[in-house]
């Protein structure tokens, strides 16, 4: 039967000979996978008839029957599917959850109308449902190893939130397994040893670039007992397979240095949480996304849909052959459309690609594997438009490698997420790496000079690795400030994330380092040489489980290769000896904060010239004078580019030296390095502290929380109202200075009213306009004084925040106590957890 499948068709106007040429291909894929139960013969010679009569809907019809319901692949098994209407657009393609809660961003965006059903192309494509849900959403089904049982999330009203649950094929067993009030829980998947993991809001901590809550991955038991969390990204974790070896796949959102719109790769985690590692695409710049991937069985492929940042989790579907590569073009094997390939981009050779998938059509979601030859997924229907639209309704396709793509089934809203009813090998279960005890865990590096952009650093240069957190993002507000995305409230000039060093660790003569580290915290490295100045950053982050060892074979180096040969008995340096202990920034660990850390140093050694009315202030004003969202001298190095750091920066893994304090004029200055300028009398201790904060980005604020969270910017001791009469009567538009891109300076200073820049233009001090707009900028100075924002002594929190930080604070009360009954050998649940909740918190 494949020698007449091999034959090349003719090529005709309608396309016809060509369309009966992927049929052909199909069938014979399947006379080889079926050769005694599958019909091949039957099959050529009714698509030799169909070619030969010309009907292109008998053709539609005999693809159906040769496909569908002659097909082995879907006949022997019923489909499960979800029936539910498309997610409601949002911001961002992990945004498709409507929390309960009416603080928070999205909710009460559920569209209601929904049922978990099975169909069976055995009984004439006969449809059954097994639950309904007319007032909430059914999503995400799992199908248990032995076929029978069937996780899913489901909110069942706009009141409620998504809770994981359990049924029979049968619709018997319906069981809820989570509870716990004011949380989302979705995407579960049975693991080998049937506990279960899933995705959850549980530690309340928001978007980075927008105000949206995020998710983490959290495991439970099979009845809902010790629910805990395995992963500490800042931004969203979404597993979708269990991979055959045991190890979690998943998509994982993270800013570490980067921009918002190419930062979702594929990732692998143990169960347990240990060995978190990269999987594909974490420096490739288009897709903005990968996501929904699964193993292609008996491959070392990968099925996935590229997507993008600004989006509804849909796109192209993509086959990745990660032997080929970790990023770009080279590890793609194809997609569908097949011209959205031409839409993956190489690291280094696309800025601002990542919604470059949202012109794809037609899209698709949910897809699973079912061979390397077959697939099923959820594919839109009709045209192009908004999801809202009825023009992209998805029904269930069968897509093939030959060309076909076959409508299975839809309804009046949409169908998703396609599964066989059918027993699947069970993983043998991964040993777990950590315990519960909640201590430190070590990691080790064994070459510091293995890796991309590290070869041409000499050896004996690197003396130390900084250890670096980025904490969570707890707080937001309605204010927004133009960082290279939509920061609620403004933390950084150009980049989203806080950051906290835990410590400085040294590097021995062979390159090795050997440290511990606090579990639980998504930290990242840099290298330092012996001034204690970057030479390389890592722009990804990692977490250690309590009592976990992980390591590194070097810094950036392929995730493929193996380990170096070394000397038989030749042990690291760094791993003859005890691990580093954590020593915190300067003996202490709190987020960096540059009103305390380096604005001090510039009003000791730097403002008796450079500041308000003095030549050098000029071309560099480094005076402490707090103005609408940060202050003076961090606004003038910022955008006058005394320092050179990445920001919010590209995908793609910069070279040692590119940026940080030894690529910024302003440290080349402060060493005395640079011609034109007077000797500048600093300490070794001071020159540390400002490339440190050179170093970790040019970061501002040390949180997130903000005395005025609706003024403008999120920070502004001015109204929107005062900041448009000030910008009416000064004639300078204040509203520019809320975005870093249009930002023209330090106009106002809160601490020196009169020496504000914004009042030069005024002749007549006694003039009304002058004496209104001096009384508006001593208005924001009052303010201040009342109100401290966060970084400044005084600070408080209040509002809102009281209640978000009181939340956290619980849910970590929550998470230690499922901690605590893992370590004692007992059980734990939702219910039990739930008279801590209402004991603390109110609405």
């Amino acid at each position: 039967m494949c020698a007449l499948a091999a034959t090349a068709a003719e090529p005709d106007a309608s396309g016809l000979a060509t369309s009966a040429q992927s049929l052909r291909n199909a069938v014979c894929k399947l006379d080889v996978l079926f050769p005694a139960a599958y019909p091949a013969a039957e099959m050529m010679a009714a698509i030799d008839g169909v070619v030969a009569s010309g009907d292109e809907k008998a053709l539609d019809a005999l693809r159906f029957e040769a496909l569908v319901k002659r097909n082995p692949l879907l006949n022997r098994q019923p489909l499960l599917f979800v029936q539910r209407h498309p997610y409601a657009y949002d911001h961002h393609n992990t945004h498709n959850i409507s929390p309960g809660a009416p603080n928070e961003n999205c909710h009460a965006k559920l569209r209601p109308g929904s049922a978990l059903k099975i169909i069976d192309f055995s009984r004439g494509s006969e449809v059954r449902t097994i639950l309904e849900s007319p007032d909430g959403v059914i999503r995400d089904p799992c199908l248990h190893w032995d076929g029978e049982r069937i996780l899913f999330s489901m909110q069942k009203n706009v009141q409620d939130d998504y809770h994981i649950h359990e049924i029979r094929s049968d619709g018997s067993g319906l069981r809820q397994l989570t509870h716990l009030p004011d949380t989302d829980n979705v995407h579960p998947l049975y693991l080998a040893d049937d506990d279960i993991v899933f995705s959850s809001t549980r530690e309340p901590k928001y978007c980075m670039c927008n105000r949206h809550i995020m998710g983490n991955i959290y495991r439970m038991s099979p009845d809902g007992a010790n629910i805990h969390q395995i992963t500490k990204n800042t931004l969203f974790d979404r597993p979708t397979q269990i991979m055959p070896d045991g190890r979690i796949l998943y998509d994982r959102w993270e800013y570490v240095d980067r921009n918002f719109g190419d930062a979702q790769a594929l990732w692998t985690v143990n169960p347990d949480g240990s060995n978190q590692s990269l999987y594909w695409g974490n420096n490739t710049p288009s897709p903005g996304a990968v996501i929904d991937a699964r193993i292609i069985p008996g491959t070392q492929k990968a099925l996935a849909i590229f997507a993008s940042c600004h989006d509804v989790a849909w796109g192209a579907l993509a086959i990745i052959d990660r032997r080929n590569g970790m990023d770009g073009r080279a590890p793609v094997e194809r997609t569908w459309p097949e011209s959205a390939i031409g839409l993956v981009r190489d690291p280094g050779t696309a800025n601002n690609a990542w919604d470059a998938f949202m012109q794809v059509r037609p899209k698709y979601q949910t897809p699973h594997p079912l061979n390397d030859s077959f697939f099923l997924a959820a594919r839109i229907i009709g045209g192009p438009g908004q999801p809202n639209n009825p023009e992209n309704r998805t029904g269930i396709f069968l897509v093939d490698s030959f060309g076909n793509e076959v409508l299975l089934h839809s309804e009046a809203t949409s169908c998703f997420n396609p599964i066989p009813l059918a027993v699947v090998k069970r993983p043998l279960p991964i040993p777990s790496r950590r315990d519960f005890e909640n201590r430190a865990g070590t990691m080790y590096i064994q070459d510091v000079y293995i890796g991309q952009h590290i070869q041409a650093v000499p050896r004996g240069t690197i003396k130390y690795v900084r250890v670096v957190e980025t904490p969570e993002k707890r707080f937001w507000g309605p204010g927004v400030w133009g960082a290279q995305g939509s920061a609620y409230p403004g933390v950084n000039w150009h980049s989203f994330e806080t950051k906290r060093i835990i410590s400085t660790v040294p590097v021995e003569a062979d390159g090795s380092a050997y440290f511990k580290v606090p579990s639980d915290r998504f930290i990242y490295f840099q290298l330092l040489d012996k001034d204690g100045m970057m030479i390389h950053s890592m722009r990804s982050g990692t977490v250690a489980q309590s009592g976990e060892t992980t390591g590194c074979i070097g810094c950036h180096e392929d995730r493929r290769m193996a380990p170096p040969p070394t000397r038989i008995g030749i042990v690291p340096l760094a791993l003859q000896r005890p691990p580093s202990e954590i020593t915190g920034w300067q003996g202490r660990e709190e987020n960096f904060n540059y009103m305390t850390e380096v604005q001090p140093i510039f009003d000791a050694k730097c403002i008796s010239c450079h500041d308000f009315g003095k030549p050098a202030g000029k071309r560099l004003n480094l005076a402490p004078d707090r103005n609408v969202i940060f202050n003076t001298s961090y606004n003038e190095l910022w955008r006058k580019r005394f320092i050179k750091v990445i920001g919010g920066g590209p995908a793609e893994t910069r070279p040692a030296y590119d940026w940080g304090s030894h690529a910024s004029p302003l440290l080349r200055v402060l060493r005395n390095e640079s011609a034109g300028h007077e000797k500048v009398d600093i300490t070794p201790d001071e020159l540390k502290r400002i490339a440190a904060w050179v170093d970790l980005n040019a970061v501002f604020y040390p949180d997130y929380s903000s005395a005025y969270p609706n003024h403008p910017g999120g920070r502004s001791p001015l109204t929107k109202a005062q900041i448009d009469r000030l910008s009416a009567i000064t004639g300078v538009d204040l509203n520019r200075q809320f975005n870093h891109s249009s930002n023209q300076g330090p106009l106002v200073s809160f601490d020196r009213p009169e020496m504000s820049p914004i009042l030069a233009n005024f002749q007549d001090h006694n003039a009304a306009d002058y004496v209104e707009a001096l009384e508006i900028i001593r208005t924001g100075k009052r303010m201040l004084a009342e109100r401290p924002d966060v970084g400044m002594e005084g600070f408080a929190l209040m509002g809102i925040d009281l209640w978000r930080d009181q939340r956290y604070r619980t849910r970590l009360e929550i998470e230690t106590m499922h901690r605590q009954a893992i370590r004692e050998g007992r059980r734990f649940y939702d219910q039990d957890a739930i008279a801590v909740w209402n004991s603390k918190i109110k609405d």
